[in-house]
């Protein structure tokens, strides 16, 4: 194996890589927050809207815009929450000095099972 197989092998590698990032990706349909825990709202994400959820340290400004999801105004010490915008199934939302969680999920049944 010479210098030139290395490289087409790494090569390989890492634009296989990418692609298994790009392809698995699943658009949501539906958002779900947690307060402490508990499901307090169900958001649609194919419709632009804007919403305000209870925190532990106050209210929580949540907006959907084009099937993506962001946190627009919240009262943390870092604001973390505010620097990221979601719209895959598995992505959340952590405002942890809130205790708010959002989660994207696609709520489109799989199967049916019957007896």
């Amino acid at each position: 194996m010479n210098k030139k197989d290395v490289i087409l092998i790494i090569t390989l590698l890492v634009i296989a890589c990418v692609l298994l990032l790009f392809i698995n990706q699943e658009k949501g349909n539906t958002a779900n927050v947690y307060y402490d825990n508990n499901l307090v709202l169900k958001i649609n994400l194919n419709k632009n809207n804007d919403y305000d959820v209870k925190g532990y340290n106050g209210n929580i400004h949540i907006n959907v815009k084009d099937s993506y999801l962001s946190v627009t105004d919240e009262i943390s010490p870092y604001h973390i929450c505010q620097k990221k915008k979601i719209h895959n199934v598995g992505e959340s939302l952590i405002c942890l000095p809130n205790k708010v969680v959002i989660k994207i999920e696609n709520n489109e049944l799989d199967a049916i099972v019957g007896d």
